[in-house]
């Protein structure tokens, strides 16, 4: 009578097949998040040589995979720059403050853990029940830049992702009446401060399995992640069921963010809708104008999608 249970030699062969599997795909999923990061970089011109890069790491696994991915690119890009890893104590209650020095100790990359009491702030000033993301955001950003300027760092790197920036702009659109996102390079308003997201292009999908598979310790958020009934929770919702109901619409939706016709909109900031003339191709009467806009034109044509041949290419590599 054999025995149901494997035999040690079994076993072993089992978890070595598993491992197997697993560095299979980790290694596929840090190539494609290794193409997207540096298409988005080179896109839009994120990194140059000299640049020192501030990578802010939160404990949440897309600032973890945002870090990894960089100092894996920072061994083969053509220029060089240096990174800095930083992560803001906001001396939330219960913060395993030993987590992120250990590990980035353990990485090898220089950090800074920057102690600043801002969850006292935020629970002092926002009521009970109320949103607290706002405020903290605020506070976060506000130290986090001026700590930039202290460190000489010309860059400050941000793990917000793909659905992050859809989430973003159907936000705004909702409850804001703004067609806005979060570009993936900004200069703060004072001009002081680029803030780049390298990981624009990438799928959050991707880098929640990519996190796990590379078994990074993660830190939960107890004060905003904890909250209910957000509106961006909302959001998410939407965009994952429309994901599951229509494969491929998300990619679509973030290819329009990538090709904006001003024309073909209603923002009278953007378009000189009141200087329209008939007699005149496109109805525009400046001549500079109308060449810039045949050639726009020229250029979407010729792509097929708008001047996002960039992202297509991003899809088909991604399946």
């Amino acid at each position: 009578m054999h025995s149901e249970n494997p035999t040690e030699a079994q076993a072993e062969q089992l978890s070595v097949e598993a491992e197997r599997k697993r560095k299979t795909r980790t290694n596929k999923l840090q190539k494609r998040l290794r193409r997207e990061v540096g298409q988005a970089i080179e896109a839009f011109n994120m990194i140059e040589a000299g640049d020192k890069v501030m990578v802010c790491l939160s404990g949440g696994k897309d600032s973890y995979a945002m870090l990894d991915i960089l100092m894996n690119l920072q061994k083969s890009a053509p220029v060089d720059f240096e990174l800095v890893a930083v992560n803001l104590d906001q001396k939330q209650p219960g913060f395993p403050e030993h987590i992120l020095p250990a590990y980035l100790e353990k990485i090898g990359v220089p950090f800074h853990i920057v102690e600043r009491d801002t969850y006292s702030i935020v629970k002092e000033v926002v009521p009970e029940g109320k949103t607290t993301c706002g405020l903290c955001s605020r506070l976060r950003r506000g130290t986090l830049y001026g700590f930039a300027d202290e460190i000489g760092a010309n860059k400050i790197a941000l793990g917000h992702h793909r659905d992050d920036i859809l989430e973003t702009f159907f936000l705004n659109m909702f409850y804001g009446g703004k067609l806005k996102s979060m570009p993936p390079k900004l200069v703060s308003d004072d001009g002081k401060n680029m803030v780049i997201r390298p990981l624009a292009y990438a799928r959050e999908k991707d880098i929640a399995e990519y996190a796990e598979l590379k078994e990074f310790p993660i830190i939960p958020c107890n004060l905003c992640g904890s909250q209910e009934n957000l509106q961006r929770q909302v959001i998410k919702e939407m965009l994952n069921n429309w994901d599951k109901q229509h494969p491929g619409r998300i990619e679509t939706m973030f290819r329009s963010l990538c090709n904006v016709v001003p024309s073909h909109l209603a923002d009278t900031e953007l378009f000189d809708f009141k200087g329209l003339q008939l007699g005149f191709p496109h109805g525009i009467v400046d001549a500079d104008a109308r060449a810039e806009f045949r050639a726009e034109s020229d250029e979407e044509n010729q792509n097929g999608n708008g001047g996002v041949q960039t992202m297509e290419r991003i899809d088909v590599l991604s399946l």
